[in-house]
């Protein structure tokens, strides 16, 4: 099956195609819009609906693709009723008022339990979670889901809604690593019948029609985005790995550390693999500050250039 792969980026959003030889058939890029609304900052969701849309559309007629799969980065969270979303998406990039903040705060789940240190925004979704159903009671109340911002997009593409624990184990609060459950703080504020089944990653939870195609396009459950690069090389055999994925999050992953070495004052924390293990992880904003470095610039890299770098400490 020649599957495309969805890459719902905070930057940058793309789609890639590839040959059974590893080879980049086609590559469509987009870059997501953020606007003001209701005193949030929001996603425009329509306008990057229409852009995924069109380019698959483009690539099943252009390259006979067959399914879909769809990557997306952490700190985001969608409600859904059974059609739509009942809050427009959270930009994780913006802090609850300091008031509403020194109340939630103190809900939180303690680092012991999930692993996921106490981060400022939304780096945290959960956090955003506590925020959005103070502020917008009615969009909880009336939300039949909680998706994680990957499950959101394969839902919305023509799957089922599910959950996916590499997502949820993403930093969230919501998950308990050793538990391998949901967090205390999904059952003290009553979200666990509003998290779906479980599916795992890359499993197919939906077909859909679309544009010309002679066969129904396979709708694969979406993925953590580092997360999926792990597995893209564990599944190769090199045995120990320590996996460095970049975007505009540098994410530096060895399933090899052990869990008692992780501090939480020094931004230590555990992802959750495709499988549910742990996963002990450092980040830092490393493709924003890359970004700012450089002015914007997209040009290639030599060799010699990251030679030149590392000589100089």
């Amino acid at each position: 099956m020649k599957v495309a792969v969805l890459d719902f980026g905070k930057t940058n959003s793309k789609l890639f195609v590839f040959g059974q030889d590893g080879r980049i058939l086609d590559e469509r890029r987009t870059q997501p819009k953020w606007t003001r609304q209701g005193g949030f900052s929001v996603l425009d969701e329509a306008d990057l609906h229409d852009w995924a849309l069109g380019a698959v559309t483009a690539v099943i007629e252009n390259h006979g693709v067959e399914g879909v799969m769809v990557s997306g980065h952490g700190c985001t969270f969608a409600l859904v009723d059974d059609a739509a979303l009942t809050h427009p998406i959270l930009d994780y990039e913006q802090e609850p008022p300091a008031e509403i903040a020194a109340r939630i705060d103190r809900r939180i789940p303690d680092y012991a339990e999930t692993f996921s240190p106490r981060l400022p925004l939304g780096f945290n979704y959960g956090r955003h979670m506590l925020w959005l159903q103070e502020a917008a009671p009615d969009a909880f109340a009336t939300a039949k889901w909680i998706l994680g911002y990957p499950q959101y997009w394969s839902w919305r593409l023509g799957g089922r809604p599910v959950c996916e624990v590499s997502y949820l184990g993403c930093h969230s609060h919501l998950w308990a690593p050793r538990r391998h459950d949901f967090s205390s703080l999904v059952d003290a504020e009553g979200w666990r019948h509003q998290m779906p089944a479980f599916a795992r990653a890359g499993t197919v939870i939906g077909e859909q029609d679309f544009g010309s195609a002679a066969r129904p396009l396979a709708i694969h459950n979406g993925v953590h985005d580092s997360n999926a690069a792990l597995h893209a090389y564990r599944r190769q055999g090199l045995g120990s790995v320590t996996v460095v994925s970049t975007g505009t999050w540098v994410i530096v992953l060895n399933p090899d550390c052990p869990l008692e070495a992780l501090d939480r004052d020094r931004d230590m924390l555990v992802n959750v693999d495709v499988d549910g293990g742990p996963v002990p992880t450092i980040r830092f904003m490393g493709g924003r500050e890359f970004a700012a470095i450089s002015d914007g610039w997209q040009g290639p890299v030599e060799g010699a250039a990251v030679q030149r770098a590392i000589d100089a400490g």
